[in-house]
This record gives structure tokens, sequence and C-alpha cells, in this order.
């Protein structure tokens, strides 16, 4: 074996194993540098934020309902998750009308801006009110899972529920529009690991399955003032600082992004919330919790494409020449995380559910299985909402999001019926790959707007 050339200090020269260490150590730097400048851009950085709250909160959240599911009779799981999903459905209704507006109209507030967030904040909780009264007058047409509602007593104490999960809400669209993301993923994170800490301390003092109720909403109400507190007392003030040069929005214009972005945040509330609720109605309790155990897994995936989608509203509304770039670096990041989670969530899902218990991975992971196909093909229609947010295109978000809703509620309504809960399963995945063939073109538009000189995304946007 041939001998290495000593230099004349006497050490090997050429290739050796002392290089290797700043090899890897340049290795190593590179990749630092590359997570740093990430998380140095806004779009990026918010949206990984919400990303890891998605998927901080969504283990939690399971880790909560399997709980929920070990200490309580599927009966009971079944009122909680159908009262849950009732009172989703009723605060995302007022919730939802802030919520696009807020992302996209704090970035340029100004001076403006806690104005803006307190008036949200009072029509949000003045029509929680108006919308849980009917609701309840009607509760005895809703089925046997929304029975317990009937007294006034727990109806007084379910409006109130539903006005403070609709501020409870509206601080995420809040932090997220302030650039301030981080926190959204602390608040969550903090939320979910009290209210498994409340479940377990209750489930033996509580009667019957009230400590669910109490274990749920009890961290919100704490939470919602220590959060504004946060809001009003540090982020809105250097928000206004770093925007106190910008135009704030008029009221027509919040109008306007409200009469279109509100008709399509309601149809987009109708795929979320109300497809349980109406499953809920039609099918009896037990079958109800091993759908919704379903449905909240595969719900977790889902807000990948929705936060990204979120977070390119935001970045959109502060640099709207940077609408393209910007698109095609949240397709490609959220792409890295959506397709693994998919897939895993689709091979586990038998095992997965078997944790909860045998009925519930029998009739519940066909459903999550088909869900999970599902949030692959909404991340793509997620992101070209995102984008047309951040051009004000209010009209085509809401004609996008009604084709979806009377798509998906029909099929589920009639599949449903002919073969129960595995016909929802089979209703949302077959609508969000029609969604994602019908946008496809227009996606690929705003991903090379910046590459097609004849028609700038400036110029489309001022011709509609």
């Amino acid at each position: 074996m041939a001998s290495r050339t000593a230099s004349p200090s006497g050490a090997p020269a050429g290739p050796g194993p002392r290089r290797r260490p700043g090899a890897r150590e340049a290795f190593v730097s590179r990749k630092l540098l590359a997570v740093r400048q990430q998380l140095a851009d806004p779009l990026s950085r918010n949206g990984y934020a919400l990303i890891a709250n998605s998927g901080t909160t969504g283990v939690l959240g399971l880790v909560y309902w399997l709980l929920v599911a070990r200490l309580y009779p599927a009966v009971d799981v079944g009122r909680a998750a159908a009262v849950y999903a009732a009172m989703n459905l009723l605060a995302g209704f007022t919730a939802l009308n802030f919520n696009g507006a807020l992302t996209r109209f704090i970035p340029q507030a100004g001076r403006q801006t806690r104005t803006l967030i307190a008036r949200a904040y009072t029509v949000s909780a003045a029509a929680s009110v108006a919308l849980a009264i009917p609701f309840l007058l009607t509760i005895s047409r809703w089925g046997q899972s929304y029975s317990e509602l009937g007294s006034l007593a727990a109806g007084l104490v379910f409006t109130g529920c539903v006005v403070v999960w609709a501020i409870f809400t509206l601080q995420d669209s809040v932090l997220t529009g302030l650039r301030s993301a981080f926190w959204v993923l602390v608040e969550n994170g903090i939320f979910g690991i009290v209210k498994i800490i409340l479940l377990v301390l209750l489930v033996t003092v509580v009667p019957d399955h009230l400590g669910i109720y109490v274990s749920w909403m009890l961290p919100v109400i704490v939470a919602v003032p220590l959060v504004n507190v946060l809001i009003f007392g540090s982020l809105v003030p250097r928000h206004i600082l770093a925007t106190h040069d910008r135009q704030p929005p008029t009221n027509r214009q919040i109008g306007r992004f409200l009469a279109g972005d509100y008709t399509g945040a309601l149809c987009q509330l109708a795929t979320v919330s109300l497809v349980p609720v109406l499953v809920a109605a039609r099918i009896d309790v037990r079958s109800t919790a091993y759908f919704y155990m379903a449905w909240i897994i595969a719900a977790i995936v889902d807000m990948i494409g929705i936060n990204m989608g979120m977070s390119l509203t935001v970045e959109g509304a502060f640099d709207a020449a940077a609408l393209a770039v910007n698109c095609r670096k949240a397709l490609r990041r959220m792409a890295s995380i959506l397709l693994p989670c998919a897939a895993l969530v689709a091979l586990l899902a038998p095992w997965g559910l078997r944790l909860f218990g045998p009925a519930y991975a029998a009739q519940g992971a066909p459903v999550l299985e088909l869900l999970a196909i599902a949030t692959i093909f909404r991340a793509a229609t997620e992101l070209y909402l995102g984008a047309l947010r951040a051009q004000s295109r209010t009209f085509l978000v809401a004609l996008i999001q009604a084709v979806r809703c009377v798509l998906m509620l029909g099929l589920t309504v009639v599949l449903t019926g002919v073969i129960g809960t595995i016909g929802a399963g089979v209703a949302v995945v077959t609508c969000q790959v029609v969604m994602a063939m019908l946008i496809s073109v227009g996606l690929w538009r705003v991903l090379t707007g910046d590459r097609e000189p004849h028609v700038p995304v400036s110029t489309e946007v001022s011709t509609r």
C-alpha cells in the first residue's frame, strides 16, 4: 500500500481524515444557514408556525379524544362530539365573517389596527348570540345527539360557549395578520395540554360526561383575556409603529371584501363543520362517535394546506409583486409536509383508530383513508384561495367555495343515506378531486404570474 506524501510540517497531505470534520461542519453550517434564511422569510416563518400549530394541537387533540373514548362510553362521546361540532359551526358563522378580512387588512391597517380587531370581536359576539337562539329553539329537530341542550340552563351555557369560542377562533387570525403566528402555536399548545389535564382530573369529580365540556371550555375562557392582553398591549402597538405610513383600508374596501369573502367563508364552514353535524343528525349516537374520530384526524392534516394559504394571503397583502414567487415557495413547502403526512394517515388508519377501540377502527378506518386522500386535493384549492384573497378577488373565492359546498353537502346527504358514514368519506374525496381539477388552470396562472410579461398579476387584478 502506497504511503502518503508528508507535508513540510509532517502532516499527511492529500485527502485524509483531517478534512472530513471540516466538510461535515461546512455541511451543517450550510443547512443551518438555509434554515435561518427560511425563518427570516415572513411567509415561511408564519406558514411553518401555523403548520407546527396544527401538528401540535392535532396531536394533543388526538390524545384528548383518545382519553375521552377510553374514559367514557361511545354514547357520551357521540353526544360530546355532536355538541362540539354544533358550537364550532355556530361560532364559525360569525368568526369566519372576519377571519379572511383580518388576515387581509391587518397588514395594512396601520393606526386603525386596534379598531379593526375590536369591531370584529364585537360583531362576532353579537352575531353568535343571534345564531345560537334559533338553533336552540329548534333543537328537537336535530336528532337525539342534541337532546341534552333542550333545557334553559343548558341553552344559556351553550350560547355563552359559542360567543367565547368565536372570539377564541378570531384570535388566531389576528395573530397571523400581525405576523405573530408563533403565538398561535403557544396559545393552542397550552390549551391542548391544559384540557387533557382537566379531563383526567374531572372524570371522577364531575358527574356523567359533563367533565368533557368543562375540560374543553374552561381553558378557553381563561385564554381569551390573556391572549388579548398580549395582542392589544404589545403586538398591536408594535405593528402600528411598523405600518404607520400605510393607508388604512376604507370601510367600503372592507365591506366589499366581506361581501364576497363571507359568502365563501360560509360555504367553507359548511364543508368543514356542517358535514359532521349532518352526519350526526342522520345516524345513531355511537356511529357519530366513530365517524367524528376519523373526521378530526383528517382535519388536522387539512390544516397544512389551509394554514399555508392563510400565510400566503398575509404576505400577498404586504407585497403583491412577489405573489407568484411566494405561491411557488408555499406549494413546495406545503407538499413536502402534506404528502408524507397524508400517506401515513391513510396507511396507518386501521392501527391508529384501534387505539380508540376496536369499534372505532372497524367503523372509522375506511372513512379516514378516504379523507386522508382528500386532503391532498384540498390543499391545492386552499393555496389558490389564499392567492385570490391576497388579490381581493373575493367574488371568485365565493364562487369556488359555493360550488365546493353544494357538491360536498349534496353528495354527503345522498351517500350517507345509502351507505352510511363511509358515504360521507366518498362525498368528500370526490368533491375535493373535482375542485382541484376545476381550479388547476387558475392556480397555474398565479404560479407563473411573474413569468408572463404580457399578463402580469397587477393587470389581471385590475380587470376583474
